[in-house]
């Protein structure tokens, strides 16, 4: 019997004969890594992951929307702020005592010692007791409701909230209501103020509270219960306006509509403190926001407690909101709109949006209330009215804009 004799296989054959052809490749089951992951939308993955660019993340696809991003936020953040100091000077200066804007550059460096000069008399008393005590109002209201709106939609992952959402703004209106209905006046002409700030944080505890179940708040759960106590305090309200006389009708009904017409200097140091605090703290939660964008489980594996940080932007947009509120009345749609606008515009991510909503939040509500003051003279619009006049198209229009992207109706 003859046998063949096989040719010896050398190394390289030997290999080749056990590496695995294509085709078994093709045949054998992905394994977990070789499985494709989720795609991240690019303008959220590039705020959320803050790596130092070297020339290969440079020559990436999406370095350069990342670079134009960052171009158009310095643009606005530069274009608001030259907006807000034209706009307070104006402000400062129009009305019944128009005031040229050179001098009140002149007063205010007149009062800081820096040379320039004083204005007369009365021009002195209708600026500095008048005037700037209400733009300088308008700028701390304006930016803590910019800042708040900023924050609950980063937090809550929904860009259409807005902190009246879990029911400050309907929370601090029955303490300011009930003040006035009861003729409180145990803090004299503070009382009003004082119940409205305390009322708005404890309506705002008793949401979470309510919200919270298993040692975790759902944003669902939340917002719905937001909307419940929104509609409990509207009827403590109405039972308030309802047995109110006259008088006590007059004040509700204009606090509710909201005004800066009674600006005072104590008013803006009162208000200061807590948007000061407000506003220093919430840029300091820009990055685990935009990680929380990326998704609720994605951010826990990135090291951020959750629970913890939505608890911390609830308070953070308690303190702003109630203050502003308190002093303010309610002021509706700057919240919603202001942080909109520039995630529009400069894209989602929140070391521009926090700062900026608050520099834009101050731009609008100057402006709204230059406006209040100067449209129908010389009776004075209320502020709320005019946000809300000029807010609800737009939100109509940015709610039909959502909706075709969506695929929904148009």
């Amino acid at each position: 019997m003859t046998v063949s004799a096989q040719p010896p296989h050398s190394p390289g054959q030997a290999a080749d004969a056990d590496t695995p052809s294509p085709a078994d490749d093709a045949n054998r089951p992905a394994t977990r890594e070789q499985r494709p992951k989720p795609a991240v939308p690019q303008a959220v993955a590039d705020a959320a992951l803050d790596v130092a660019p070297d020339k290969a993340s440079q020559d990436a696809p999406g370095a350069a929307p990342a670079r134009r991003r960052r171009g158009r936020a310095a643009t606005l953040t530069l274009g608001l702020a030259v907006g807000l100091l034209t706009l307070s000077l104006i402000s400062a200066g129009t009305g019944a005592y128009d005031i040229a804007v050179g001098d009140i550059v002149g007063s205010v460096q007149h009062r800081m010692g820096l040379g320039g000069s004083a204005l007369d008399r009365v021009g002195e008393s209708v600026l500095w007791n008048v005037r700037l005590p209400r733009v300088v109002l308008a700028l701390l209201v304006g930016a803590s409701l910019g800042c708040a709106g900023a924050l609950m939609q980063g937090g809550f992952g929904n860009p259409l909230a807005e902190p009246g959402v879990i029911g400050i703004s309907a929370g601090a209106a029955v303490g300011a209501v009930g003040s006035i209905a009861m003729e409180l006046t145990f803090l004299g002409d503070w009382t009003v103020t004082a119940c409205a700030f305390v009322s708005g944080l404890l309506t705002v505890l008793l949401v979470y509270v309510l919200a919270r179940s298993d040692g975790r708040t759902e944003v669902v759960t939340l917002i719905l219960t937001g909307i419940a106590v929104n509609a409990f305090a509207g009827a403590l309200i109405g039972l308030s306006v309802f047995f109110a006389d006259n008088a006590q009708l007059t004040q509700i009904t204009f606090w509710q509509l909201g005004s800066l017409s009674q600006a005072t200097w104590p008013k803006v140091l009162a208000v200061l403190p807590c948007a000061a605090v407000g506003l220093f703290l919430a840029p300091l939660f820009a990055r685990k926001l935009d990680l929380l964008s990326l998704g609720e489980r994605p951010a826990r594996h990135l090291g951020v407690d959750v629970e913890r940080l939505r608890l911390t932007v609830v308070v953070l947009v308690a303190l702003l909101t109630a203050a502003a509120v308190a002093v303010a009345g309610i002021i509706t749609f700057v919240g919603l709109l202001v942080p909109h606008l520039l995630r529009m515009a400069a894209g989602p991510g929140h070391r521009f949006l926090v700062p900026g909503s608050a520099l834009g939040g101050a731009v609008v509500l100057v402006g709204a209330d230059l406006a209040a003051r100067t449209v129908a003279n010389p009776a004075e619009l209320p502020l709320g009215v005019l946000t809300a006049l000029f807010g609800s198209p737009f939100f109509f229009w940015l709610l039909r804009r959502t909706r075709r992207r969506q695929g929904g109706w148009a």
